[in-house]
């Protein structure tokens, strides 16, 4: 099996849905992980958008990047997911694999009322979905 690790600031967004999208629609050739330069906690507006495509992340931990080096972890494809344009710093995770950088905002950036929250944070989502089929119809072919 082979394995992808998604990656961005918090681990508390981008990096979870693309995780979760992988591990929900992969033909079982591939699993996912997510990690954080700096690891947050749970963006909620996220977990409530997941669920709306019956997918639960409330319960996932928002990892370290640094720890996955120190315990060796090794992956085929290494994504970012981090929005450069908003002068974001995506983290580097050395060692083998692919590299592919996957430009998203930042849901955590967004502000307004909850109604404009969520509605941007899904079309964040709805944009990783799309991405990460597209990914899949490659890596799995």
């Amino acid at each position: 099996m082979k394995k992808v690790l998604f990656v961005c600031i918090h681990n508390s967004a981008r990096s979870q849905m693309a995780e979760a999208f992988v591990n929900e629609y992969s033909d079982g050739s591939l699993r996912a992980e997510s990690a954080g330069l700096e690891p947050g906690k749970m963006n909620p507006y996220v977990v409530k958008v997941m669920k709306e495509k019956e997918i639960d992340i409330s319960k996932n931990s928002c990892d370290s990047v640094q720890d996955f080096l120190k315990e060796g972890r090794e992956y085929d494809y290494v994504v970012t997911v981090c929005d450069e344009a908003s002068a974001e710093t995506c983290p580097v995770f050395p060692g083998g694999g692919e590299k592919e950088h996957w430009g998203f905002k930042d849901p955590s950036s967004f502000g307004g009322i909850e109604e404009e929250k969520l509605t941007f944070t899904r079309n964040i989502r709805d944009a990783i979905e799309e991405k990460v089929r597209e990914f899949l119809g490659r890596v799995q072919a």
